[in-house]
């Protein structure tokens, strides 16, 4: 007797939660935001072999790392930007000309300029040495440098769930005016959560033109619900690293969230069955486990103690596991 592959979300429809393949795109940023985790380091070979195996799957857009870092940093770069890949490979910028230059010598196809506005960046981070419209400033100046060169470009806040609404408002017009290929906004503490995540989403989607993109962290355990509520709310560019690895708490797990689209919306265009092959390979490279209940590539994530279990699954392994693990 076959059976399904997964069990569809029957509450999805009924709640009105619709993300459609079209509605949203994926940027990976393990080989940067990852590779802040204390005590990660990827060479540049393992940076290539993540990348080839996130572009097999699918992900729309590969974040390759700083360049502005250091030589070893910028050559890493330009080694996945030599694979021909069907992904974009985008990079991150600070506000600064000399930043994008860097990225520009890198051959990138995005660069990702940020500003941190809020009140505590503003005072502690940048020691109260700039306004906000100082900060849009240099922004607009490292923007049109970006244009110049043929760079699409992606602006975004760093900390801005924890930012005044009215300034982000300010700062996104004043940003739309000179033009840029995506605005985003960073959960940098992690402090939403689903309910807040929408809110916040509404209130800029009603304001801006232009493609919006998330950037979540976990340190309260709600990357992967945050991520999914802003895509519900019209989010189009979702953030994510292969287990979930990055700075404190890490970031938005890849395969949570491909797997949360595949089942509750029936987004099947990226590739599944590979997943847990790169898990393996991104712990190994970073030297970094995965907790043996982590959801989709744990060791007991289709592990049963109950006998009870047991012999429903032998009837039909739906009964106890949401999805067949060999998608």
């Amino acid at each position: 007797m076959s059976h399904p592959l997964y069990t569809p979300n029957p509450w999805s429809s009924m709640a009105g939660s619709v993300i459609k393949p079209g509605d949203i795109e994926v940027c990976d940023v393990t080989l940067r935001d990852g590779e802040q985790m204390p005590g990660v380091v990827f060479t540049r070979d393992e940076k290539v072999d993540i990348a080839l195996m996130l572009d097999d799957i699918g992900v729309e857009v590969v974040e390759a790392g700083f360049p502005v870092v250091s030589e070893d940093e910028r050559a890493s770069i330009k080694a996945v930007t030599s694979q021909g890949l069907d992904a974009k490979v985008c990079c991150l910028s600070r506000a600064l000309s000399s930043d994008v230059e860097a990225a520009v010598e890198c051959d990138v196809d995005v660069v990702s300029i940020f500003i941190a506005v809020s009140d505590l960046h503003l005072r502690y981070k940048y020691g109260e040495r700039h306004s906000i419209d100082d900060m849009v400033s240099c922004a607009i100046e490292a923007i049109d440098y970006a244009k110049e060169h043929d760079i699409e470009v992606r602006f975004a806040l760093e900390d801005a769930s924890r930012t005044d609404l009215g300034t982000i408002k300010h700062v996104f017009s004043r940003i739309e005016e000179v033009g840029v290929d995506y605005l985003s906004v960073a959960d940098t503490v992690g402090i939403l959560n689903p309910t807040t995540t929408k809110y916040f989403i509404d209130n800029i989607m009603h304001h801006v033109h232009t493609p919006l993109c998330i950037h979540c962290h976990n340190d309260l355990g709600m990357a992967t619900a945050n991520t999914i509520s802003a895509a519900e709310a019209g989010v189009f560019q979702l953030h994510t690293t292969v287990n979930g690895i990055g700075e404190r708490a890490g970031n938005t797990p890849l395969e949570e969230l491909l797997l949360a689209l595949y089942v509750g919306y029936g987004i099947d265009r990226y590739r599944l069955d590979t997943l847990y092959e790169l898990s393996k390979k991104v712990s190994a490279y970073s030297k970094v486990d995965v907790s043996s209940n982590k959801p989709i590539v744990g060791q007991n994530a289709f592990t049963h103690e109950s006998g009870i279990h047991v012999a429903a699954i032998l009837k039909n392994p739906r009964t106890y596991e949401l999805f067949d693990p060999t998608i």
